[in-house]
């Protein structure tokens, strides 16, 4: 794939919620990836070093999802009336409906995995493959909440607000090994998350979370997902932990689980090249 192959397209999608950011690279069978909901997380930033090896096999999607990126911030009234959660999938089936995208695979992180699962349950016929990454609302835990992640991620824009320093303890909290992410990893992803709308989001969206006490119980609902769908997740990971995975192992009808040792909650970066071929190969034997 040359140089230029490499830039994405940018999408900017109408929908009756607020616009929409899609940044589009690649052909092939539609696979739509789906960000976490760190601080200053995006599509592009969280998936970037993953596309030259996916881009190949795949017409990836990558939206923004609600009050993150170039996507629209939901207002008060709109997480008092529906979760998160929910206004996501609202918003990308309409996103992914001007698209032209009707059947797609589906990979989701953390506050993007919930989204994913969320989105398998309400329309299964259009969900072809799925993979989660460590994903909300599908897990049970056995231990305590809210866990060490989630709370550093309430820390970052309180008690006094962001700073390069909460972003670097917020990284070793999301990774095994901080070591392997330098302090340019540091500054760009601080310098991201400085957005005066996205704080202001922010708040509301940890105000919502507190007032729903959490994430949806998407896990009730496990049953509904008729895709073939691959689990991927970190041992060490102390935001989404490995333990409230045996529901889902239990409730998905064709499910695989894959563990990997000596990582956290970002397995996409964490194992970039194992998870790029693990992905590729479950995903490319559906097409």
């Amino acid at each position: 794939m040359t140089e230029i192959d490499l830039q994405p397209k940018q999408h900017h999608v109408a929908t009756t919620l607020g616009e929409i950011a899609v940044a589009e690279i690649g052909d092939g069978p539609v696979l739509v990836m789906l960000h976490g909901g760190g601080p200053g997380a995006s599509g592009l930033s969280n998936y970037h070093q993953n596309l030259p090896a996916l881009a190949r096999r795949f017409r990836v999607l990558l939206p923004d999802q609600p009050g993150f990126g170039g996507s629209y911030r939901p207002t008060e009234a709109d997480l008092d009336a529906r979760s998160i959660t929910e206004i996501t999938v609202d918003a990308l089936f309409q996103a992914l409906d001007s698209l032209g995208v009707d059947r797609f695979h589906l990979l989701g992180n953390s506050l993007g995995g919930a989204a994913a699962i969320a989105m398998a349950q309400a329309r299964p016929d259009r969900v072809t493959g799925l993979v989660l990454m460590a994903p909300g609302g599908g897990w049970l835990p056995f231990g305590p909440t809210p866990t060490e992640g989630q709370k550093e991620m309430f820390r970052y824009y309180n008690g006094g607000g962001p700073s390069e320093k909460k972003m670097a303890n917020f990284i070793r909290t999301m990774v095994f090994d901080h070591r392997q992410f330098g302090e340019d990893v540091v500054k760009a992803r601080y310098e991201a998350s400085l957005d005066e709308s996205h704080v202001e989001f922010y708040h509301r969206y940890n105000a919502a979370f507190a007032k729903r006490h959490g994430m949806d119980p998407l896990w009730r609902d496990l049953h509904k997902i008729k895709a073939p769908t691959l689990l991927l997740w970190g041992r060490d990971d102390r935001t989404i932990t490995l333990d409230g995975a045996q529901i889902m192992l239990k409730q998905i009808r064709n499910v695989q689980l894959h563990v990997f040792g000596n990582c956290g909650h970002w397995v996409q970066l964490e194992r970039q090249r194992e998870f790029e071929r693990l992905v590729a190969d479950f995903l490319g034997d559906l097409a």
